[in-house]
């Protein structure tokens, strides 16, 4: 499959972050920036964005699965990305367009991996599952998970993952700081503290960078 930045067709782009990081409202201007340059873009999301998919995402976030184990938990996000990158994401690929993806295996790696302490075995299990795709660029959202759940509480009922113990989401926390520091030509971090406008201005002087490496 596909890697990133090879090649001359289409842009995967990932957005991460713990709850209430505002990935949402950077998902909406990185579609605007790409779509004022005239270019089709395709959202998706994880877990869900097809048919399948979305019926995992059904059972991995239902808050009456709190018994669920934490290696079924890992199979199963690995699954509905495993259909999201055959049946969506690469054709949109091959097709020249723009994915943008409200989470991939970057979660993975900080939920399971470090958050429920899987280990190695997370990222091998995603290497089968996603064929080895990687996103050309991904934005870490950065937010103190206390923080974070105070903006996800006042959004709506949590999920089953939202209302996980605090140590857990610190956890998770870790796992993206690790994340970043060692991937860190692709992982943008972004405060997710600063005003909106900012934080749009900032993922735009990283977009304008990869679209003239790109040729867009």
């Amino acid at each position: 499959m596909r890697a990133a930045v090879n090649g001359n067709k289409g842009l995967f782009i990932t957005l991460e972050g713990g709850d209430g990081a505002g990935k949402t409202t950077q998902i909406n201007n990185i579609e605007r920036f790409f779509e004022e340059k005239g270019l089709v873009v395709l959202r998706s999301r994880e877990p869900g964005g097809t048919s399948i998919s979305e019926k995992l995402r059904q059972i991995l976030l239902d808050r009456e699965n709190g018994s669920m184990e934490a290696v079924t938990e890992m199979l199963i996000y690995a699954a509905a990305r495993a259909q999201l990158v055959r049946e969506l994401i690469v054709p949109a690929l091959d097709e020249g367009k723009i994915v943008i993806c409200d989470r991939f295996v970057d979660s993975s790696i900080a939920y399971q991996a470090y958050g429920r302490g899987l280990g190695s075995i997370v990222r091998e299990v995603n290497e089968t599952a996603t064929g080895g795709l990687r996103p050309d660029i991904t934005f870490w959202m950065d937010i103190d998970p206390q923080a974070g759940r105070t903006r996800a509480s006042k959004a709506g009922e949590l999920d089953r993952l939202e209302l996980e113990a605090m140590d857990f989401h610190y956890r998770v926390y870790e796992g993206y700081k690790r994340i970043a520091q060692s991937e860190a030509d692709r992982v943008k971090r972004i405060d997710a503290s600063l005003p909106i406008e900012d934080i749009r201005a900032e993922i735009y002087s990283y977009l304008e960078e990869l679209c003239e490496a790109k040729g867009l």
